[in-house]
């Protein structure tokens, strides 16, 4: 595999960089691409050793699975068994955004993003290039372009000193806004549950959610 990387905030690169990255994505490849947090790294939600070269080029094992990026609330319905009144007002007050929310996704799809239970964390990131590749590919498994247990990258040469040639794609996009992941809000059970404080500061989702609670 051929690593290709584009400067994505030059015009002449950044049409050739999404299509190449979706066509990257389409042959079972890894991609890494910004996003309104973190930079990450992408692979078709719905190809098992895709999923699985993610987890390796990460060193991480099945037992987090990974998260699913997706470009609108169509898109989370079509993955979601139910999304409850709490996870509507959540995602309408912070989508897009740095809020991932832990839902029971719809038993039919054929997809293995590790020892999931069920369960699929879902978010919209706020970044014109992560969505203008989710639109090309439909929902794309995406954790931090990192290797586990290190910093996550805010940088595209970051993320390539630690995932390397692993990657058929970077879409280089400058430094992300951000330095800090997601938040992440579980909404598997009735009462929802801040199983990550991040991007979204408890108290602006407690203004929205006022029955949320904490890990603690």
């Amino acid at each position: 595999m051929i690593t290709r990387s584009f400067d994505c905030t030059r015009d002449d690169e950044r049409g050739p960089g999404i299509i190449e990255a979706g066509a990257s994505i389409r042959r079972g490849e890894l991609v890494v691409l910004p996003t309104d947090t973190v930079y990450g790294v992408a692979a078709d939600a719905f190809s098992a050793p895709a999923v699985n070269l993610l987890l390796a080029a990460k060193g991480r094992g099945r037992d987090v699975p990974v998260p699913v990026l997706v470009s609108s609330m169509a898109m989370l319905d079509a993955l979601v068994d139910r999304l409850s009144d709490a996870g509507r007002a959540l995602a309408a007050a912070f989508w897009p955004g740095g809020l991932t929310l832990v839902v029971r996704h719809t038993p039919h799809l054929a997809w293995d993003l590790g020892e999931a239970r069920g369960t699929v964390a879902v978010r919209m990131p706020d970044h014109p290039l992560a969505v203008a590749l989710i639109e090309q590919t439909g929902p794309l498994a995406v954790s931090s372009a990192n290797r586990s247990g290190h910093p996550p990258a805010t940088t595209v040469l970051e993320a390539r000193l630690q995932l390397g040639a692993s990657v058929g794609v970077y879409l280089d996009g400058g430094p992300t806004a951000a330095a800090l992941p997601s938040s992440i809000v579980d909404l598997t059970d009735e009462t929802p549950r801040l199983l990550r404080a991040g991007a979204i500061g408890l108290d602006a989702l407690r203004g929205v959610a006022p029955d949320l609670v904490t890990e603690s």
